[in-house]
């Protein structure tokens, strides 16, 4: 398995960077994350980082050196990171819990899986052509999806999302794949720093025009200068699939194919795996929603 892959994030015009991203592979498998913690509740760079951590682990334990089910591994995978970011709320007592957003893509037997909760987003290109893209957890899209596009949506800010990490509520996420990878195919996951001061057309162009090591940097510079002085983090991660017979080295190549079996390597910090994740179901949500729920009751009655 070959790849070249790269990542940046840069702050704009914010206060604190509250996006988080990288990628983890094995001999015959690799893992590549975004999060976008939400402002408007506390320590959305702490739910972000917790997500990461959390999937990272998942996979470090699931992937031998694959997969093995991808769609029950992303329905844990989401579930242990959402709980995980429940129970830092309730041990700390928060008023109200961290939340982030999600976006991920599995690849591995040369095809590509995703998963994404919100409204970070992941572009699949193949010579020069959007062949995918993922849908926005918001109202905007809702509606338009629901009652086609008019006028009437111009009132609907696009930024409220009816779905996250970290809610009171069980996460929704939709999951695709496998979709077979052809030779020069890009992946690109961003946060809405990105899409939302650069057309999709203008992503996909400069996405498909140049290596990824040298169009990531040069999107996220487009869309800071694009959002201004008050600018929201720009964020990205983007990798080219390249098939053994057609590599050539580049900048952020990697080449699995000297791996041992069992060897795992990763640019997300090492994170950790609840006791009770492998068990996780509706009714563990559940107790993790009531316990912050209850934190929230305690810090509420504190203030009285």
């Amino acid at each position: 398995m070959k790849f070249s892959v790269f990542q940046i994030s840069r702050k704009g015009g914010r206060e604190k960077n509250e996006d988080r991203m990288g990628y983890c592979y094995t001999k015959a498998s690799g893992l590549f994350l975004l999060a976008d913690g939400m402002g408007g509740h506390p320590e959305g760079e702490v739910a972000a980082q917790i997500a990461m951590q959390a999937i990272s682990a998942h996979y470090q334990s699931q992937a031998k050196p694959e997969i093995e089910d991808v769609k029950l591994f992303f329905n844990s995978a989401i579930l242990a990171a959402h709980r995980q970011i429940l129970l830092y709320a309730s041990e700390k007592g928060l008023a109200d819990s961290p939340r982030t957003t999600l976006v991920a893509a599995l690849v591995q037997g040369g095809c590509a899986h995703w998963m994404h909760c919100g409204d970070s987003r992941l572009y699949f290109v193949r010579e020069g052509e959007l062949l995918a893209r993922t849908r926005d957890h918001s109202y905007l899209e809702q509606r338009k999806r629901l009652r086609g596009a008019g006028q009437e949506l111009e009132l609907t800010n696009r930024n409220v999302l009816y779905t996250c990490l970290g809610s009171p509520t069980k996460p929704e996420y939709d999951v695709t794949g496998p979709v077979p990878l052809q030779q020069g195919d890009k992946i690109l996951l961003c946060s809405d720093g990105l899409w939302g001061s650069l057309e999709d057309s203008d992503i996909v162009f400069h996405l498909a025009q140049k290596a990824v090591a040298i169009a990531a940097p040069d999107l996220v510079e487009r869309a800071l200068i694009k959002g201004g002085p008050r600018s929201d983090n720009v964020t990205l991660i983007a990798m080219e699939w390249e098939t053994p017979d057609t590599f050539e080295s580049t900048r952020g190549t990697i080449s699995t194919d000297t791996i041992e079996d069992g060897v795992f390597a990763s640019t997300v910090q090492a994170g950790w795996l609840d006791s009770s994740v492998d068990d996780l179901d509706d009714a563990g949500i559940e107790r993790s929603i009531a316990e912050i729920n209850e934190a929230i009751r305690r810090t509420s009655a504190r203030k009285l």
